[in-house]
């Protein structure tokens, strides 16, 4: 079995996290693609995020109909910061996975800061990290042991943002197509990110 998890707040999901996920399941032979939306990222406050309860549900239905598309709320049960290295210890207790079939997620803007994580070349000594490139991304800032060490993905750079998205929503712009139809009538008729926090 080859297993990737894809982490991240999901605040809210939108396509563009569908559609690299999805380009990764062929171009690695991945049998699965567990979305693990985080309780708390290390680098984000509680105030900086919606309640988890919410991205649960909207990852849920970002994803529904997929069969190689699956929910962990490992780090959301957790109730505490999400470290990548436990997650990882945690997944791979239930799947023994070798590195060659686990895979861990990320864009190139994490990739930036992967030195300021907790443990990075445990991390890289357990999972083949794949890199999703993201606009501004200047491999000039990445320590050459990681670069030397990651997988960039093909996959299109769509320039569509969590952050962007509840912005439109605070100003009454549409968000269609930026989300999948059921996320947008979630986040309506919970009427999420009208206000600075939820």
């Amino acid at each position: 079995m080859s297993l990737c998890l894809y982490g991240g707040t999901f605040d809210p999901p939108h396509i563009a996290h569908a559609i690299i996920a999805e380009s990764l399941l062929d171009q690695f032979g991945l049998d699965k693609i567990l979305f693990l939306p985080a309780y708390l990222a290390p680098h984000k406050s509680s105030q900086d995020c919606s309640a988890i309860q919410h991205r649960v549900a909207m990852v849920r239905l970002a994803i529904a109909g997929n069969p190689r598309f699956e929910l962990s709320t490992l780090e959301a049960d957790r109730a505490d910061i999400s470290y990548t290295i436990d997650t990882i210890n945690a997944i791979n207790r239930v799947y023994h996975l070798s590195r060659e079939d686990f895979y861990f997620l990320i864009g190139s803007d994490s990739l930036m800061e992967l030195h300021r994580w907790r443990q990075p070349q445990e991390i890289l000594r357990r999972v083949t990290l794949l890199v999703a490139p993201r606009p501004g991304f200047d491999p000039g800032r990445v320590q050459p042991e990681f670069l030397a060490e990651v997988q960039f993905i093909q996959s299109p750079v769509i320039e569509i943002s969590s952050s962007r998205i509840r912005e439109k929503l605070r100003c009454g712009e549409s968000i269609r197509y930026l989300v999948n139809p059921a996320v947008e009538a979630y986040i309506c008729e919970h009427q999420l990110y009208r206000t600075e926090a939820q």
